[in-house]
């Protein structure tokens, strides 16, 4: 479904390990969580409060929000304008975010 480039050796970024739900999914240092987590074939990301219906990026600028997933304790983060970094850890969501929690 969502392919990296293959670069050089020389050109790639340092490899990085992030916690999906439980699973560990290897990322590069400079990528968004949205592409990492499409390249490691994760889909849906959340589902919607209302009809529970499958959401996925669409447009990874950060204008559609179908790209909301849960990381290190703070709920609707729009995935594609987060940068990866060691040890994040990411929940994807299901339903509406969770009452008394902070935003």
């Amino acid at each position: 479904m969502f392919k990296a480039i293959d670069l050089p050796a020389a050109e790639q970024q340092k490899q990085v390990c992030i916690h999906v739900e439980g699973r560990e999914i290897p990322a590069r240092e400079g990528q968004t969580l949205a592409t990492a987590l499409l390249g490691a074939g994760v889909v849906p990301f959340r589902r919607t409060a209302v009809s529970g219906a499958p959401r996925t990026p669409l447009c990874l600028m950060g204008v559609c929000f179908d790209c909301l997933v849960e990381v290190d304790g703070a709920q609707n983060v729009q995935s594609c304008l987060v940068e990866v970094r060691e040890g994040m850890q990411v929940r994807l969501p299901s339903g509406a975010r969770r009452a008394g929690d902070a935003a």
